[in-house]
């Protein structure tokens, strides 16, 4: 592989190797500087948001949300990723991470800050001429302009790459004519600044331009009506005859597409990150709420049913939260291995994200659907005044859904990771077949019955999640095989596959971040995060062993279905855990302290 760097695990390799703690970062290792800049992104949304979310929703003050981007700008918010030469921060990807988790508390600004800072302001840096970058990177860094991406039609959805947007040179060759629609474009009612996708003729592929709002020949529809997120700007955009200079074509002809794939790459990342400070923000409401509330003389976080509630939404945020930050320092970690070796800073940067593309997918999947498990309880939490507009819970609900949606569906991501998957094992960049063949000769010899040292903390669940390793090898390897190139047209066994793989890596990724905590701290300080690891642990196994019944019935037969399925009963077998007992003990915890204080 490219990199030197001896730990180094490259995309998809979860499924074939063992991590150890000690090479994966977690939360508590950010130093004084990233707290520091955290505190700085908390405090502006205590100050400059939340305190004005009704009128922010309303949009009745034009001005009221550019206003506050700007003054993002002002604090360093927006140049974070640009580098220090550009007016930005230039600080690292996991602080990035930090950032996007802390500002998914800020409601309807956080689509607003992560179009600007992300998809509007990356293909620039990633893809953009030196003339390029010193001309637009300070203006987005600094707040001075607002950015937007415009890459989605009326008829192209998941097909990025069939959008009908033309884009004709004139005569003289100095300029480009784009004519076309683009549509949820978020920031469009206000930006100076358009990354807009279109193709040249009769291309194959998209070419991508910066375009500048004062070009002319840029209408747009009002806002949009939303379910959620009602304080962004969402606009359809139309050209016509929009004059671009040739200068302001964003790196090559034809390769918009592999701009829009890449950047979108980031984005699924930043989302599985930018969905954590909702899920704490809504805990932490959840949790005041339930303490104030009397029910029968008593506060209902009294109740077995409501500890339940606050104990499983905590423990889907910290596995989230684990996913995500290990994923984050991967990522960094392979782009500072290629650039030791001399690559360029830009291009390692996009390698390093491209080579964890599947696990990009993951943390995107898996943060927005516990960003949903966790507003939905919220909502029950409250219970009739939950569905009050009054109250929290209802904008959280409303704004949360989208997250499903953006950057790819959560189905096409699915499909998208297993998918790449399969091909780079096709390819032999990841050893897949050889271990799925050694667990399908494992199937039909006599079991062995390994003896566990359970006196060793996470023995027991490490040895659970080998065997769910051997789920996924066992069902991947003999779908591959069976169904060869049609896979990919069993759309429902591909996410099937993918739901396994999420849930292995998601228990990895706590288990691991757990270990080296405890090792920080010590085993006693760390009771309720081993507590959410064995609760969420338990709930995997079930899922995966659905998911894997499934896939099974739906592509095998006879004797062949009946020894796999005894081969997923025999790897997804573990002793139980009293879960109960584990949700009161995390609920108990958070209660006495009145917050949700694992994110350390």
């Amino acid at each position: 592989m490219e990199t030197t760097k001896k730990n180094t695990i490259n995309g998809g390799e979860f499924l074939i190797r063992e991590t150890e703690a000690k090479d994966i970062f977690i939360p508590a290792e950010f130093s004084e500087e990233q707290r520091m800049m955290a505190q700085a992104c908390q405090d502006f949304i205590d100050t400059e948001i939340l305190s004005k979310v009704e009128e922010i929703d309303s949009m009745k003050d034009p001005e009221l949300v550019p206003g506050i981007l700007k003054k993002a700008g002002e604090l360093g918010l927006l140049g974070i990723s640009v580098p220090e030469a550009y007016q930005g921060l230039g600080m690292s990807f996991n602080t990035s991470m930090l950032i996007a988790d802390i500002m998914g508390a800020a409601g309807s600004f956080s689509t607003t800050y992560g179009a600007h800072t992300g998809i509007g302001t990356l293909p620039i840096l990633f893809y953009g001429t030196e003339e390029q970058k010193e001309k637009y990177l300070p203006k987005l860094a600094t707040g001075e302009w607002a950015a937007c991406y415009c890459l989605t039609e009326p008829d192209a959805g998941s097909d990025a790459n069939s959008g009908k947007t033309k884009a004709t040179l004139t005569e003289d060759g100095k300029h480009y004519l784009l004519n076309g629609q683009k549509m949820w474009i978020s920031n469009g009612g206000f930006a100076d600044l358009f990354i807009v996708f279109a193709k040249i003729e009769d291309d194959k592929n998209l070419t991508a331009f910066i375009i500048e709002k004062d070009f002319g020949g840029i209408t747009m529809n009002e806002e949009e009506k939303k379910m959620g997120i009602k304080g962004s700007s969402t606009r359809q955009v139309f050209f016509n005859d929009c004059k671009v200079p040739v200068e302001n074509m964003l790196s090559d002809r034809q390769n918009g597409f592999k701009i829009a794939v890449n950047i979108l790459n980031i984005g699924r990342v930043k989302l599985g990150a930018g969905v954590l400070g909702g899920c704490r923000l809504v805990l932490k409401n959840a949790l005041t709420y339930s303490s104030e509330r009397k029910q029968f003389g008593l506060s209902i976080n009294t109740f077995g049913a409501i500890k339940s509630k606050l104990a499983e939404m905590a423990a889907k945020t910290y596995v989230s939260e684990s996913l995500s930050y290990r994923l984050g320092q991967n990522i960094e970690d392979r782009i500072d291995a290629l650039i030791a070796e001399g690559m360029d800073v830009n291009k390692a940067k996009l390698k390093g994200v491209e080579q964890f593309a599947m696990e990009c997918a993951i943390s995107k999947i898996h943060g927005s659907e516990v960003l949903d498990y966790v507003v939905d309880q919220g909502v029950q939490i409250y219970g009739g005044m939950g569905y009050s507009a009054d109250a929290p819970m209802e904008r959280a609900y409303r704004d949360a859904r989208i997250s499903r949606i953006y950057e790819g569906t959560n189905e096409i991501n699915r499909m998208l990771m297993v998918g790449m998957l399969l091909k780079r094992a096709m390819k032999g960049e990841i050893n897949l077949f050889d271990p799925a063949k050694a667990v399908s000769e494992e199937l039909t010899s006599v079991p062995s019955f390994e003896t566990i040292d359970t006196s060793e903390l996470f023995a027991a669940e490490k040895a659970v999640l080998k065997k769910l390793k051997k789920v996924f090898l066992m069902i991947g390897g003999k779908a591959a095989q069976s169904l060869q190139a049609k896979i990919e047209e069993e759309q429902e066994i591909m996410m099937n596959l993918a739901d396994i793989m999420i849930e292995i890596y998601a228990v990895e990724s706590a288990l691991l971040r757990t270990e080296k905590r405890v090792g920080l701290k010590g085993e006693e300080a760390c009771k309720q995060q081993i507590a959410m690891v064995q609760v969420y642990l338990t709930e995997a196994v079930n899922k995966i062993q659905s998911a894997g019944k499934e896939a099974i019935a739906a592509f095998t037969s006879g004797d062949e279905q009946k020894v796999m399925l005894m081969g997923l009963k025999r790897f997804t077998k573990m002793d139980p855990y009293n879960t109960k007992e584990l949700r009161r003990q995390i609920a108990d915890d958070m209660i006495s302290k009145g917050k949700y204080a694992y994110f350390e």
